[in-house]
């Protein structure tokens, strides 16, 4: 009797030793970026390159705070890209670029890899936190996507005070405008077809981007990205941010993915679901079909940009063709890392 009482004894002891040993290894990661581009470090000065790397480290540790503690990759994604909406470092919230006609057109999109539940909102411009309004549309509406002044509504609706436009103002943001519009018009000179005037322009003033991807300790992804758009664009213009599919996407059988770069290919070519379908379904790992997709898919056709990868083990790739991209990222088995240009 004693024997059997000291052999269950020792069997839930050593139940109890493996129970924790498992939840001591549950993975949980994020990664973040802030946009990718012509970032080159001659162009830094060595203070504000150590202003853009805290900015930065800021964000990723404010939403690996919400991970560590046991909370959800949407609330830990939210936190960190709210972070990059707030600082005019980026182009996303107050460091929003201009439309062609001085004002701000934000975007945004939020995806729960649980039941790929979603929520976008684009064309806002009176709303201080497009990734916030982006989650209240998924989860307490009936739609995807809103756009512009429904969109407003919405918030109104949800107790989202609106704010005004030139909130967003900035003056580096401003002077992009400026000399934007200048070749604008130098095309134009020589070529009145503007799809010809606007692809004359350099890759910076198409691209500019935060997002965040997690996973959290119950093994749920999360992806949102948030912007400010293209410097000079026209006509409504939406790029691949508040596009799920295109600029995020998440999805607890394969990856969670923000992209940043120029919105029209990530559109065409489906980036951020690609990118898990090549997970999903050919078994590679998201360092391999990130890879693929950016170097072998859009660097040919002349796509530029970069995408943030997570997967459900907490592996996390930070894939980009430009000279640069804004990023951090950190895990339960990784320490914080924090990059802005190719090769570091």
């Amino acid at each position: 009797m004693k024997k059997s009482l000291l052999m269950a004894l020792i069997a839930t002891s050593c139940i109890s030793v493996s129970n924790n040993a498992l939840s001591a290894e549950v993975p949980f990661a994020i990664a973040i970026h802030g946009g990718a581009g012509t970032i080159e470090k001659s162009k830094f000065t060595p203070k504000e390159e150590q202003a853009y790397r805290a900015k930065l480290t800021q964000a990723v540790e404010a939403g690996y705070k919400v991970l560590e503690q046991g909370g959800e990759s949407l609330d830990a994604i939210t936190a960190a890209i709210q972070v990059m909406e707030q600082s005019t470092y980026f182009n996303a919230g107050r460091g929003a670029v201009y439309t062609y006609d001085g004002s701000h057109e934000l975007d945004a999109s939020i995806m729960d890899g649980r039941n790929r539940q979603a929520g976008a909102v684009a064309g806002v411009k009176h709303v201080e936190s497009p990734i916030n309004l982006a989650r209240l549309v998924m989860d307490n509406s009936v739609h995807v996507m809103l756009s512009g002044q429904g969109a407003e509504e919405f918030a109104k609706e949800q107790g989202i005070p609106l704010i005004e436009n030139n909130l967003f103002d900035t003056e580096h943001r401003y002077k992009a405008l400026l000399k934007a519009k200048q070749k604008l018009d130098k095309a134009k000179a020589t070529s009145k077809d503007y799809q010809a005037a606007h692809k004359a322009l350099p890759n910076n003033y198409k691209m500019g981007t935060v997002g965040a991807v997690a996973l959290d300790k119950n093994g749920n992804l999360a992806a949102g990205t948030s912007t400010g758009g293209m410097t000079a664009k026209r006509y409504g213009r939406i790029g691949d941010a508040p596009v799920i599919g295109a600029g995020t996407f998440a999805e607890n059988e394969s990856c969670a993915v923000s992209a940043t770069g120029h919105g029209e290919y990530f559109i065409r070519y489906n980036v951020a679901s690609d990118i898990c379908a090549r997970v999903k379904y050919q078994g590679k790992t998201i360092t391999q079909a990130g890879d693929e997709v950016i170097n072998g898919v859009l660097a040919p056709i002349g796509g530029t940009g970069g995408v943030i990868i997570v997967d459900t083990k907490g592996n996390i790739s930070l894939p980009f063709n430009t000279s640069g991209m804004y990023r951090a990222s950190k895990s339960n088995t990784q320490a914080t890392y924090v990059g802005i240009f190719k090769g570091e």
